[in-house]
């Protein structure tokens, strides 16, 4: 059976919350979930530490990270692949980041 088209818009940064995120799906497929995140000044400062691989990337804004122990800086257009039991923590924003994340479990 044939699929229909989905159709959307993500959210601008200035939409983030103040504090925090806020996570969108945005499309569940077999495989694979994408999902739009916006960050407020003050993420919380959760490690992760996924069973499947995930891809993101920054559209608006910025972003400090523990990722496997290194810190790294992300700005717009620089995107990260953390593969499956990466340990990460998303350290610091800027106010009104926007993300594009995909994760992806492995069809």
């Amino acid at each position: 059976m044939r699929r229909s088209p989905l159709r959307g818009r993500l959210e601008p940064g200035s939409a983030a919350p103040a504090e925090g995120e806020r996570f969108t799906p945005l499309a569940e497929l077999p495989g694979a979930t994408v999902e739009q995140i916006l960050s407020g000044a003050l993420p919380e400062p959760v490690s992760f530490e996924q069973a499947h691989d995930e891809w993101v990337v920054v559209l608006e804004g910025g972003a400090r990270m523990l990722v496997d122990g290194d810190e790294l800086e992300l700005g717009p257009g620089e995107w990260l692949l953390l593969p499956a039991g990466c340990p990460h923590t998303v350290l610091e924003t800027r106010p009104g980041t926007s993300w594009l994340a995909v994760h992806l479990s492995g069809v």
